[in-house]
């Protein structure tokens, strides 16, 4: 293999070799020197030759198929393997470049020879350079064309090669450079790099140690890079920790290949770290173990927080883990962590992971299968030793997918691969799945892909199995599944790769890379034209029943492409039949399958080449076929001995004379059970194996059972049923000695049960004593020779006033313990005190984080008299003496007392003293010390009543020993009487049973559970709690199911009847009858039932009632022997009223199947108080109709019907016209009397009809007119003050107002009689409360009230203080204004603004004058004052009435006239114009004409007459409020006047003079119009046809003229 570089990177036009390092470059140097020498010197060969070798170009790139050539590993200076040589052999087939063998040979030997001769004439190399440089420049130029078109044309023959055959294309990566290995200093940077080439282009990936290497874990230590195929990997900073072996695989869809290189970082003598201690000048033979020179110090490894034995199951993920302490503790140091599985070194992979944080080391398991079963030990290695902790991990199986499946098998590993065939070996499961493994399946699969192909059709029991059918040079993985009559098992872990290749072919190839893919594999060069000979050492590796595998030696001439014929011959004939005739084998080994059971068979072999077949090779000696592997034996006898509480050490004797034995499972089951399950899932190869994960207390079997490639052996026998318990020891020595009592010749000791039992109870305890003299002790003497129970015990025989000392042992079981510490000294006297001694044996019990029950038992020693009480001392285990204090004021008659008021988490002592008449005693020994907390998992005492009545008390423990016990006892001492209570123990739960509970039963009852750390309980039954358990259990004695309703009836949809009821709990076994008049009714047509026995609903429904449908109905329910019925009466007017209900129920929804009423019609009126009636209709279309009627006359409704939202509207309206012209315009009013009536609303289409009726007579009017009164009164505004010349008005206004309104005034909460200083009324919308005249008795709180029907609605107003003032005031103001308004002089009418008259008649002109007092009247002509004579009469009579006569007008009185008239209030005038004409004579007919204006005028005006103007009202001041008009006489109906007459204007208000007619006046022949009155309160409208609305007051002027004289 040449270094050349793939032509995509030759080509590309940015490629320069400038980009690699120094290194890279001095590689590939090297690498063009060592392997391409003929090469170079080839270059200055001939034309011919060169074209030779171009023609031998061409022909690699020809698509005919070639044979493989072969290859050979081509190494450096330094022995690295930097690629392969691969030499050009001869073939029978010629190259497509037409050369024959002899034209071959010779250019072989030319090549060779210009080689040869260039490596000796390097003379005359350099007389030819010289003699080159005196050629003309136009050689050298054609030279130069000539070279450079060749070179296109064979570029050009290749790309169109390449593009005619892409399969050319196409290999697996190959490494051009390999990774180099390096030795650097620490702290410096080293990079890798390689140069890898294939298509399609390789994927690259480092490893370190086979750890996959990311940059992105460790920032800034890796640097991997890939640009134009070189890759490179540097690492930054170098350590120790970076010593390794790295690798680097490159892998496409043709293969993979791998390459390693080492570093090795190197620290230079001398230097250490700087936060390291220096180290030590001691020398090496005198330092102590574990000690480290290079620091000076000895590391002290300490591991915690250790991983326990793990149970996993298959599939799942398991960490390990453990806390590693060294000290002294040196920043950056760091161990070494090593883990192993059954003592093999683990190295991280796919399964297996490992982490060091530095203070931890953690290894995980990602995928758990029954390989990873076994011993895991982590070992923490320093420079002063290690350290290590071992727990085992055991693997369950995974659930099968089919039921009764059997186990996956395990541990599947590939033998003896070669071309041919691979052996694959595996373990049997230990769980088989409840029948016999009928036999195996393995499967295979090609690295690279995910497709797993069926090795074998049948099922083969011997558990190993060559693989055939393999592609030479293809790496594989295999899996086997397991398979019995229930189906199959999950697959196995899949087996690591191999190659099928011959191990001679691997051994070539190196250790380089693990065999992961396609390698092309090529033979030796061969020898031509020789017929192989015969192979030898021809024998039998292995033979089963399913396959036989032979093996030999090749010939020793074997020629070229020797491959081998296999053939078999059955003994006692003489026929050799060819086994492999298609297809002939190419390794030295061949595995035969199909071979009849039982037969026995010999074998040859011949090899075979193109020259012809070989002969034979010896046959082998006669072989039956059949398994050679027998199953082994089984075990022999199984011991089981005691380990743990969860653990049994089971030992067994080995199978005897068992062949290739792979190892043992272990069963286990309950006693008496027989079912087994496995208590190993792997192998194991000892004879002794640790049972973990068992029940304790439990008693169980073991049996073993052996296995070996061809089977399992036959279980063991039983081992004896063992109880799994912690194995026992003898106890501790006990402490605390002291004296209870003490006479002349003995003495009463006491002392403390040991802290550690040894597993089993204290059988009893032994004392000794001995003598001290002159504090001389003596020679122990035992006191008693029978070990004593209690902790308490009266040594004998002693001598008085000798001093003594003592020791206690313990004995359990397992024997008696070591004796405890010598007690003090005490002397034997007799004690003559008159208080008691000192109570002993102190216990504390049901220890929670704030209370605690202390027990101790009374002192031996009594004094005097008896004890009559006990106190109890506290203090915190670490206080000094004085801090001791006292629990009780007064002496507590028990021998126990519940101590409260504890602070959690502190620890406490205690101790007791006892009292009688004479004195209080000394202390007690103190208590050990108690914390006061609540440990997890305790539970209080409860009391139960069960179904059955029975009242107990039960007790829980989640924290038992085998040899623990529940210790009932009643007011703290236990109970031997069992008549009163009965004791039931199952598991972690002990039950008190009360037998007849009675008063007698009331006190304390705790529990103590023994071989625990205190669990204990209790429960205090006083009377009352006692009675209450009594009712209790009375109804549990005689239950009755709880309903959660009774028997209930409702109607359905169609008017169907439901009849349910719930209970509140019931069985799924509860039974329901169904009860109608004592009679039981079933499931039918007529009755149908449900019963939801999840919810306890139960019904019957039935369609409709009928007459024979009345009675009682009853359920009547059971449930176990709980009872209980419910019944329901229906009769009389209840059923009549429910049948009618169900069958307008069933019309209801008959109704519904077509349009109608979901809403029937109401009403509703709107803030602006008009009624409208509405109805919400359903099931509507386009179709449908809706017509509204009243009293049975339709209506027609203003709106357009619209369905959309599903609403009919209809306001209600009196309709009025208002004439306009020709037209009538109707107005929607509010409502009135006349809007009562039946109203009605009918909708239908072709599917039906449905009818509203809504009846507003009556009551039913009056409520809506009650609504439209709530509706106004909520309308209201508050009430207000106002001011007016009378007094003082209270008033609001309304939106709306209507005659039918009932309003009520109130005066401090109280009504109001009206009367002519107090009176009420309305204005428009005005409401209105006038007080004449106030006073200070007005003041106070006023209020009007609306009545609506019901409550009414209030508006108030508080008329005192300030209000009243201001009002009053404002009133005072508008009363004199009022007066001075009233009395003052002014001139009421009567006074034309034009009189025209003819000359020589008389005027005669009279007003109304008013005032008090009495005004002053005068007359002025163009201002100027008038004085009465002939001419101009000027009369003021009785004070009313001013006239102004002038008895002959002549043209001389033409002008303006006004009238003055004064008094003390004020001065008011009125005036008017005087025209006087020339006479025309006396016509004897008078003619009234009137101008535009209504001025009275004679004849036919002249063009430029002015018209007479309307009278104009005197100018008055404007009163603020309004003033009642004053009453005056009325107007004459005609006055005849002597000049000419006018007619005024209809319009006018104010009176006219005598000369003008009064509006019912006119001449005959004037049209009289029509006028349409509309009247309303305050108000006369006028609508004329064709004109508008006109107003007139209606009142009249007040004053017309008087008549003048005749």
């Amino acid at each position: 293999m040449s270094g050349s570089l793939p032509f995509y990177q030759k080509h590309h036009r940015h490629y320069d070799r400038g980009y690699r390092s120094r290194e890279t470059q001095s590689a590939i140097s090297q690498y063009q020197q060592s392997s391409s020498s003929y090469s170079a010197h080839s270059k200055s060969s001939s034309k011919g030759l060169a074209a030779t070798f171009s023609a031998l170009d061409e022909s690699r790139l020809s698509p005919l198929p070639k044979r493989a050539k072969p290859t050979y590993l081509a190494m450096d200076k330094e022995n690295q393997i930097i690629g392969y040589v691969v030499p050009i052999f001869r073939g029978s087939q010629e190259y497509a470049s037409g050369l024959s063998d002899t034209e071959e040979a010779r250019l072989k030997e030319s090549s060779g020879y210009m080689a040869r001769r260039g490596l000796f004439t390097s003379g005359v190399e350099m007389e030819r350079s010289e003699r080159s440089e005196h050629t003309s420049r136009r050689a050298v130029m054609r030279e130069s064309a000539e070279r450079i078109s060749l070179t296109k044309r064979i570029h050009e023959n290749e790309e169109y090669h390449k593009r005619m055959n892409e399969d050319n294309l196409m290999h697996t990566p190959e490494f051009v450079i390999k990774p180099r290995s390096h030795t650097v200093w620490e702290k410096q940077c080293v990079r890798l790099h390689c140069t890898v080439s294939g298509w399609p282009e390789p994927r690259v990936v480092w490893y370190k140690n086979n750890v996959s290497i990311d940059p992105m874990s460790d920032p800034g230590k890796y640097k991997v890079e890939s640009k134009y195929n070189v890759h490179s990997l540097e690492i930054n900073r170098c350590d120790f920790d970076d010593t390794a072996q790295y690798r680097v695989s490159a892998m496409n869809s043709k293969g993979e290949l791998s390459a390693f290189a080492s570093v090795v970082v190197k620290r230079f003598k001398g230097e250490f770290e700087e936060d390291l201690p220096t180290p030590s000048q001691q020398k090496a033979n005198s330092e102590p173990d574990g000690w480290v020179c290079e620091y000076g110090i000895t590391f002290e490894t300490h591991i915690v927080d250790k991983f326990d034995v793990s149970f996993g199951r298959e599939g799942e993920t398991m960490s390990l883990g453990c806390t590693v302490i060294i000290y002294p503790s040196l920043q950056r140091y760091k161990p070494e962590i090593e883990w192993y599985r059954d003592d093999k070194l683990l190295t991280p992979s796919k399964w297996v992971q490992t982490h060091w944080s530095g203070e931890r080391a953690t290894l995980t398991l990602t995928h758990l299968n029954k390989e990873d079963e076994g011993l895991y030990t982590v070992r923490v290695i320093t420079k002063s030793g290690y350290e290590s902790h071992s727990a085992y991990v055991f693997v369950r199986d995974s659930d099968a997918e089919v039921e009764g499946a059997p186990a996956a098998p395990l541990d599947v590993v590939c033998h003896e691969a070669n071309k041919d065939y691979i052996i694959i070996s595996w373990k049997q499961p230990a769980v088989d799945g409840g029948s016999p493994i009928m036999g195996y399946f393995v499967d295979r699969c090609e690295v690279g892909t995910t497709h797993w192909i069926q090795c074998n059709d049948t099922p083969v029991k011997f558990a190993r199995f060559p693989v055939t059918g393999l592609v030479e040079g293809r790496s594989y993985s295999f899996r086997v599944r397991a398979v019995n009559k229930a189906g199959m098992s999950h697959p196995s872990r899949a087996s690591l790769p191999a190659a099928a290749m011959d191990p001679s072919d691997r051994a070539r190839k190196g250790t380089s890379a693990p065999w992961t893919g396609q390698i092309i594999v090529t033979e030796e060069e061969p020898s031509e034209g020789v017929v192989p000979s015969k192979p030898c050492d021809l024998t039998i590796t292995e033979a089963t029943r399913n396959y036989v595998v032979l093996s030999w030696k090749p010939p020793s001439e074997k020629g070229e492409g020797a491959m081998y014929y296999v053939e078999k011959c059955i003994v006692g004939t003489d026929s050799w039949q060819r086994v492999n005739t298609e297809i002939p084998v190419k390794s030295p080994r061949f595995a035969l399958f199909d071979l009849a059971e039982g037969k026995a068979y010999m074998f040859r072999v011949r090899a075979c080449n193109s020259a012809g077949v070989g002969e034979p090779s010896e046959h082998t000696e006669a072989t039956t076929v059949g398994d050679k592997l027998d199953i082994p034996s089984a075990p022999g006898r199984v011991v089981p001995t005691r380990n743990t509480d969860t653990s049994i050490v089971v030992s067994w004797e080995a199978s005897k004379n068992a062949k290739e034995l792979v190892g043992y499972y272990i069963e286990a089951s309950l006693a008496g059970k027989n079912v087994w399950e496995p208590c190993n899932n792997k192998p194991v190869k000892g004879t002794r194996f640790i049972c973990h994960g068992l029940t304790t207390g439990e008693t169980y079997v073991f049996r073993v059972r052996a296995v070996n490639a061809a089977g399992l052996s036959e279980c063991s026998q039983e081992s004896e049923a063992i109880e799994v318990k912690a194995a026992i020891a003898s106890p501790a020595p006990p402490f605390g000695i002291c004296v209870l009592e003490c006479v002349r010749d003995s003495m009463v000791l006491a002392w403390k049960q040991p802290a550690f039992i040894g597993g089993a109870d204290i059988t009893g305890y032994f004392v000794d004593y001995r003598e001290v003299n002159g504090g001389v002790p003596g020679k122990w003497h035992e006191a008693n020779i029978k070990s004593v129970s209690e902790r308490a015990y009266r040594v004998s025989d002693l001598k008085e006033n000798v001093n003594y000392q003592f020791q206690v042992r313990a004995a359990n079981m397992a024997g008696v313990g070591i004796p405890s510490i010598p007690s003090e000294v005490f002397k034997c006297e007799e004690w003559t005190i008159a208080v008691p001694g000192p109570p002993h044996d102190l216990q504390a019990l049901e220890v929670r984080k704030t209370s605690l029950v202390l027990l101790w038992k009374p002192p031996v020693y009594q004094g005097r008299d008896e004890v009559n009480g006990y106190y109890v001392d506290i203090k915190e285990a670490e206080a000094d003496f004085e801090a001791w204090r006292g629990v009780n004021e007064k002496a507590c008659p028990n021998r126990y007392l519940k101590v409260s008021n504890l602070k959690e988490g502190e620890t406490y002592v205690f101790r007791v003293r006892a009292q009688n008449k004479a004195g209080v005693s000394k202390p007690s020994e103190p208590t050990e010390p108690v914390l006061a907390v609540t440990k997890p998992g305790t539970k209080d005492m409860v009391v139960d009543v069960d179904d059955d009545g029975v009242i107990s008390l039960i007790f829980e423990c989640d924290s038992l020993t085998p040899d623990s016990q529940f210790i009932w006892s009643k007011n703290y001492e236990e109970m031997t009487d069992t008549s009163r209570m009965t004791i039931e123990t199952k598991g972690g739960k002990s039950r008190a049973i009360f037998n007849n509970p009675d008063v007698e039963d009331i006190g304390i009852y705790s529990c103590l559970v023994s071989h625990t750390d205190g669990s204990s309980g209790s429960y205090t039954l006083t009377e009352e709690g006692l009675k209450e358990l009594l009712k209790i259990s009375h109804d549990h004695k005689f239950p009755i199911i709880p309903l959660k309703t009774e028997l209930a009836v409702e109607l359905q949809e169609k008017g169907k009847v439901r009849f349910w009821l719930q209970a509140e709990k019931i069985t799924a076994n509860g039974k329901v009858e169904y009860v109608f008049n004592d009679n039981v009714v079933s499931q039918g047509e007529k009755y149908k039932m449900n019963f939801d026995k999840n919810t306890g609903v139960i019904e019957m429904v039935m369609e409709s009632l009928g007459d024979q449908d009345e009675g009682t109905y009853t359920f009547q329910l059971q449930d176990g022997k709980a009872k209980n019925q419910s019944s329901l009466v229906l009769i009389g007017d209840v059923f009549q009223k429910l049948k009618k209900e169900s069958e307008f129920q069933r019309k209801e929804w008959i109704r519904k199947q077509g349009p109608h009423f979901v809403e029937y019609m109401s009403y509703e009126v709107t803030p602006e108080c008009i009624v409208r009636l509405k109805c919400k209709v359903g099931n509507m279309k386009k179709e449908s109709v809706a017509l509204w009627y009243k009293d049975g006359r339709e209506v027609q409704a203003n709106e357009k019907l619209d369905f959309s939202e599903g609403w009919l509207h209809l306001e209600i309206a009196q309709r009025t016209g208002d004439a306009t012209g020709d037209d009538t315009v109707w107005k929607k009013l509010k409502i009135s009397k006349k809007d009562a009536g039946v109203y009605e609303v009918i909708v239908k289409d072709d599917r039906g009809k449905d009818t509203s009726t809504l009846n507003l007579t009556d009551q039913g009017f009056k409520d809506l007119m009650n609504e439209v009164f709530r509706v106004i009164a909520n309308s209201s505004t508050p009430l207000k003050i106002q001011s007016t010349e009378e007094g003082i008005r209270l008033y609001t206004f309304v939106n709306y107002y209507n005659d039918e309104l009932h309003v009520t005034w109130h005066y401090k909460d109280a009504p109001i009689s009206f009367s002519d200083r107090i009176k009420s009324g309305v204005v428009g919308e005005q409401l209105w409360l006038q007080i004449t005249e106030p006073t200070e008795k007005d003041k106070g709180k006023y209020a009007i009230e609306f009545f609506d029907g019901k409550g009414g609605l209030q508006r108030t107003v508080e008329l005192s203080g300030q209000a009243f003032d201001d009002a009053y005031a404002e009133f005072q103001r508008l009363k004199a204004a009022a007066i001075a308004e009233r009395n003052r002089a002014r001139v009421a009418g009567g006074l034309p603004d034009v009189v025209t008259i003819q000359e020589g008649k008389a005027l005669n002109l009279t007003c109304n004058i008013s005032g008090d007092p009495v005004p002053e009247v005068t007359w002025l002509k163009n201002e100027r004052e008038m004085v009465s004579d002939d001419h101009y009469i000027l009369k003021f009579e009785s004070g009313k009435f001013a006239s102004f006569t002038i008895s002959q007008v002549n043209t001389a009185d033409s002008g303006k006239y006004s009238i003055l008239v004064k008094n003390k209030y004020g001065t008011e005038s009125g005036e008017f114009t005087l025209k006087v004409t020339e006479s025309l004579g006396d016509l004897g007919l008078t003619t009234y004409l009137t101008d535009a204006q209504g001025n009275v005028i004679v004849g036919q005006p002249p063009p430029g007459t002015p018209k007479a103007a309307t009278p104009k009202p005197p100018k008055t001041p404007t009163p603020k409020t309004p003033t009642p008009p004053t009453p005056t006489p009325s107007t004459p109906a005609e006055t005849p006047v002597p000049a000419t007459p006018e007619v005024p204007d209809t319009t006018s208000t104010p009176p006219t003079p005598t000369a003008t007619p009064t509006p019912g006046d006119g001449p005959k022949e004037k049209k009289t119009v029509k006028k349409k009155v509309t009247k309303r309160k305050d108000s006369v409208v006028l609508k004329t046809p064709g004109g508008s609305a006109e107003s007139t007051p209606a009142t009249t002027p007040a004053a017309t003229p008087q008549p003048p004289e005749d």
